[in-house]
């Protein structure tokens, strides 16, 4: 019988983890809290809050990017991915690094012309008001809505650890986040997420070499199983077809594509842009974020494969439900103690990095492109500054009923999630094309454009079986195609 309980304590019970790593992890959200709060001080205008006065250095807004669009997803999810197929997401990496080239010399020399604080007051200038609207209006609807995916793979760790409900893990998480972020603005959200990259990356090397230790023979014996399976260390295959992601030309193009719209269009990575000293330091931010996305996945899709050797040696008692459990599985059952709340920590850091900066991004679009200019354009900062703190908590409970939805899925987390902003990025990118790369392209025409990208790309999604990394390159060409093919039969709008 004590032999049973011990058992049962690692393979995932309520007293899984051992009060030393419960302590770690308390440790861990109270000092994260605390010190995002204490920039509290230097919020006085909404230059301070929404974009830490423009004063930040390159290299905290890069890692701060990393930080932003790597969310919880990708450290439990991942490896996942990695266990059940290969090292091809990898493709879709190098997609990634095409499109911040895209964003850098297309579209950021844009943004700088001007004292902006979102993306969608360049489609202001460009096209009027109503495409602004409507651009903004994406941005927060698909945010928040893959964002409540996001909140809810909190939840997948903590049921592991704490067998708790996903709407008390969801609550404990997005409060303290919410907290901070109310407190600090964007200058909390910048160096929190420099710390939370920190810890979730050292704790994920930290992992990969304690089970490289444990598996007989380490990284040569991982290389043989690998091989072994059908070659789970491949990287590249350039067959071609519609309907697999992750191959080259679909990760090439659909990472290109996606990376284009996420990090040019979307407020949640472009205010970190704007928040650059100037046009060349957002630039070499952006730009020197690639390396170090590329070494993230490529570590995460490492740690995959290697639990793959892992569980071969050392099979669980029971079967893996879904592939995003498998990692945190392995850090509550197999890490030794102290660590293990270490790694938890880290994976929570991730979580709250990315929900602070969508909070923060989300409110700031509601007061900038919204409320001030239909509401209180003559507002003095005192009272910008209270609105945007009072939106930061509401988006917080929209964030909580959107997380507690996501769990009627059962697919992937961040398949689900990429899924879910592909839809609306398509149309957002094709229209933010027609604004940096034409002059005749009217309003009217670039809307007609975008909501025939929508139509195409809804049908698509419905009846056929396309990846859905193409779905932002569909997306982008029908509403570029569309916008100009209207101007010419139309002409110019006067």
């Amino acid at each position: 019988m004590p032999a049973r309980r011990a058992a049962d304590r690692r393979e995932g019970s309520p007293l899984s983890l051992h009060p030393l790593d419960l302590l770690v992890i308390a440790a861990y959200l109270v000092a994260i809290t605390l010190f995002g709060a204490r920039f509290r001080k230097g919020q006085r205008t909404l230059d301070d809050y929404f974009l830490g006065g423009r004063r930040l250095p390159w290299w905290a807004i890069a890692l701060s990017v990393v930080s932003a669009e790597t969310s919880i997803l990708t450290i439990i999810s991942t490896p996942g991915i990695a266990y059940r197929s290969n090292l091809g997401f990898l493709q879709l990496v190098f997609g990634y690094l095409v499109g911040r080239v895209v964003v850098s010399f297309v579209l950021l020399p844009r943004y700088f012309t001007g004292q902006l604080f979102t993306a969608y007051q360049f489609i202001d200038r460009r096209f009027g008001r109503a495409l602004k609207v409507f651009t903004a209006a994406l941005f927060l609807a698909s945010r928040a809505l893959a964002e409540g995916v996001r909140v809810f793979a909190i939840s997948l760790v903590a049921v592991i650890i704490f067998r708790t409900g996903v709407l008390t893990s969801v609550l404990v998480i997005t409060l303290l986040t919410v907290f901070y972020t109310f407190q600090g603005g964007f200058t909390a959200v910048i160096w929190t997420d420099v710390i939370q990259l920190t810890i979730y990356l050292a704790g994920t090397v930290l992992a990969l070499m304690a089970a490289l230790h444990a598996i007989p023979g380490g990284w040569p014996e991982v290389v043989r199983l690998a091989n072994q399976a059908g070659g789970k260390l491949e990287v590249l295959d350039f067959a071609f077809n519609w309907y697999q992601p992750y191959l080259f030309w679909s990760g090439l193009v659909g990472g290109t594509f996606l990376t284009s719209a996420s990090h040019g269009t979307d407020q949640l990575i472009v205010q970190r842009l704007l928040a650059a000293r100037s046009l060349r330091q957002s630039q070499a931010a952006l730009l020197a974020s690639g390396a170090v996305i590329l070494f993230q996945f490529t570590l995460f899709l490492v740690m995959g494969v290697t639990l793959f050797a892992y569980y071969h040696h050392f099979p669980p008692s029971r079967a893996f439900s879904r592939p995003d459990q498998i990692f945190p599985l392995f850090v509550v059952t197999k890490l030794p103690r102290g660590l293990a709340g270490l790694l938890i920590a880290a994976i929570l850091a991730a979580g709250m990095a990315n929900l602070s900066a969508a909070l923060n991004s989300l409110a700031s679009s509601s007061v900038v492109d919204f409320y001030k200019p239909f509401f209180r354009p003559k507002a003095d900062q005192r009272h910008d500054l209270r609105v945007s703190r009072g939106l930061t908590l509401l988006w917080g409970g929209v964030l909580i009923v959107a997380a507690s939805a996501a769990q009627l899925v059962h697919e992937s987390v961040l398949e689900l999630a990429l899924t879910v902003a592909s839809v609306p990025y398509g149309s957002m990118l094709g229209i933010f094309l027609l604004g940096a790369l034409t002059r005749r392209v009217a309003r009217r025409a670039a809307l007609a454009g975008a909501l025939l990208g929508l139509a195409v790309l809804l049908v698509v999604m419905i009846f056929t079986s396309i990846a859905w990394t193409w779905y932002v390159a569909i997306g982008a060409g029908v509403t570029f195609g569309a916008g100009v093919l209207a101007t010419a039969l139309a002409g110019r709008e006067s």
